[in-house]
């Protein structure tokens, strides 16, 4: 891949991050330390991989439904592009720590339009303070880095879940992106023990989606009973989408997950 844009800063801790955009054709990359963050081509807007995991939950809610999209984590703003491709949505808002991802996302990634707020902020700190309308999808994406390999940056413990769920619609759905299914299995939705949060989250429907490419398991919790098979139904509105076609670049297992 082409190397077109290269950016070293200094960190908070006198050490030095390296980060690169690189192009093959109009798929382009965002690499931070040497970590894949983001990859996302306008003429492709399904690219068979991991991004594409964090999309999918928006056709397990009621299509016309997803109106308002809070995304903790935009990196170079991959999903915020497919989101804005298949769907009307009144609201995007993005949240993210680095500024220079937030540069990387409206220079190269063309992350713009109407509607769309980007936010340089600490998620926690900016969840926590939040006073405004809730929202119809959270997408949590929060990573960072251990050792050259991409890390969740927040624990999915009860604290955290629980304020998600205090900025989530009625009927609203909760993305979470885990590095590894292990991650997931210890989440507090899925705590058998916690009968408190359970109560509180009101899940109908909970779904972990996977990619033979990635280790990732995304997380879909859902306050609406969609069935698998409308899923389906409505990916197949859009040809990007519809597994049925050639064409389809769709890589993905889905399984159901048992809620406590």
């Amino acid at each position: 891949m082409a190397l077109v844009w290269l950016h070293r800063e200094r960190q908070g801790d006198g050490s030095e991050c390296l980060y690169q955009v690189r192009t093959a054709g109009r798929t382009r990359r965002l690499y931070s330390n040497g970590v894949f963050h983001s990859q996302y081509n306008p003429s492709r807007p399904v690219a068979g991989s991991v991004w594409d995991l964090l999309l999918l939950p928006a056709f397990m809610q009621r299509l016309g439904s997803v109106k308002r999209v809070l995304v903790l984590g935009v990196g170079g703003g991959a999903v915020i592009k497919q989101l804005q491709y298949f769907l009307d949505i009144k609201q995007v808002v993005g949240v993210e720590l680095n500024p220079v991802h937030l540069e990387v996302a409206e220079r190269f990634f063309d992350v713009a339009g109407p509607g769309l707020e980007l936010i340089e902020s600490d998620a926690v700190a900016w969840l926590k303070a939040y006073r405004g309308p809730k929202f119809d999808l959270i997408i949590d994406d929060l990573f960072g880095e251990i050792d050259g390999q991409p890390a969740r940056a927040v624990a999915a413990d009860e604290r955290w879940c629980r304020q998600l769920l205090k900025h989530l619609a009625a009927d609203g759905a909760l993305v979470m992106n885990f590095d590894e299914v292990s991650g997931l299995n210890q989440c507090a939705f899925l705590d058998k023990s916690n009968s408190g949060i359970k109560q509180q989250a009101g899940w109908r429907r909970g779904w972990c989606l996977s990619t033979p490419l990635y280790t990732n398991a995304v997380a879909c919790f859902s306050r609406q009973s969609l069935e698998r098979a409308e899923f389906r139904r409505q990916l197949q509105g859009f040809p990007e989408l519809d597994e049925r076609l050639k064409g389809c670049k769709l890589n993905y297992k889905l399984r159901a997950l048992r809620l406590p």
